[in-house]
């Protein structure tokens, strides 16, 4: 490790924007760390391992590259990671405590996500994409769109995003219906939503939108099961993480015309591969994964992370 007259070496990950340098004022780092942004994405550990290996500092853009153990242990110079979000269960922090690496995260805010929920419910709902794609080439009115009012929407959780959705589905004039593990009637009836079986969310909503922390306990908790129940006219909406849903089940899903449609905008791979099938199927509206990908976000993100490299900095000095 560098000598606490040295500066440090700090490296900022999977910058996919390029944006990472302007949204927070890093000069105040200046003669304490070298700031190093790498644009692109790492997927093998042992690359990823030869590139973090002369620096101090990683900064993490949420779980886009994941802080194995396997990674960890072979990385002797790093002393800080800073991850954006409030958590971040990609970084195994039981390997960094055990090698004195302190982790630190920022703040955050749900609002970037909420809305990204009901752009891709809104999107799919009326056909946007295909719609846009036809009036380019010369098109016009090639679909019938579903409506939302009057329909159900239910919701797989009901936290604080869950229950913010469920608001703007009550704006919508759309009953709302809720399930998790832990949800009781009281709960759901405070946030404007009725509780029901997690079957019955399934037979009766028209969107399925997911709202739940990837845990043991939701991990594959969506799949041909949950799926078969649909109504042939419903949809599946899924901006929480990848594995909640099992994908190849998804995927049979769309390709039978079980459902009428999903929208994703979380993979249990990330970034998605090119040939993956989720990128030729023409009833799934899909993004990548930019749910939180909103400059306020950044921005905090950013900040934070800065605020965060200070205090670590000036706690290595006074030490």
């Amino acid at each position: 490790m560098s000598t606490h007259s040295e500066p440090v070496n700090i490296a900022v990950l999977d910058d996919y924007q390029n944006v990472a340098l302007s949204m927070a004022d890093w000069t105040v780092l200046d003669g304490r760390a070298r700031v190093t942004v790498f644009n692109d994405h790492l997927a093998d550990p042992d690359a990823v391992v030869d590139r973090l290996r002369p620096f101090d500092i990683v900064c993490v853009m949420r779980e886009r590259t994941p802080m194995t153990r396997a990674i960890v242990e072979r990385l002797p110079q790093l002393r800080l990671i800073a991850s954006t979000g409030a958590r971040n269960a990609s970084i195994d922090a039981k390997a960094a405590e055990e090698r004195g690496i302190q982790v630190v995260h920022t703040g955050y805010f749900p609002a970037p996500t909420i809305e990204m929920a009901w752009a891709l419910i809104l999107a799919s709902a009326r056909g946007l994409v295909e719609e846009n794609a036809s009036f380019r080439s010369g098109g016009w009115q090639r679909r019938i769109g579903s409506d939302l009012n009057g329909r159900t929407l239910g919701l797989l959780g009901l936290g604080n995003i869950g229950s913010a959705v469920a608001r703007i589905g009550q704006a919508f004039g759309m009953k709302v219906i809720a399930w998790s593990q832990n949800l009781t009637a009281e709960r759901a009836e405070a946030a404007g939503a009725t509780w029901v079986s997690k079957e019955d969310l399934f037979r009766q909503a028209d969107i399925v939108s997911i709202h739940l922390i990837l845990s043991g306990r939701t991990r594959g908790l969506v799949g041909t099961a949950e799926l078969t129940l649909m109504k042939p006219t419903a949809r599946l909406v899924n901006t929480s993480r990848g594995p909640i849903v099992i994908e190849a089940d998804l995927i049979e899903a769309l390709e039978r015309k079980m459902i009428a449609g999903a929208a994703i905008d979380v993979y249990d791979q990330e970034p998605l591969p090119p040939n993956h099938r989720f990128r030729s199927l023409p009833n799934l509206l899909a993004t990548p994964h930019i749910g939180y990908v909103s400059q306020n976000l950044y921005e905090r993100f950013y900040r934070d992370t800065v605020d965060n490299i200070l205090k670590w900095l000036d706690e290595r000095a006074s030490s």
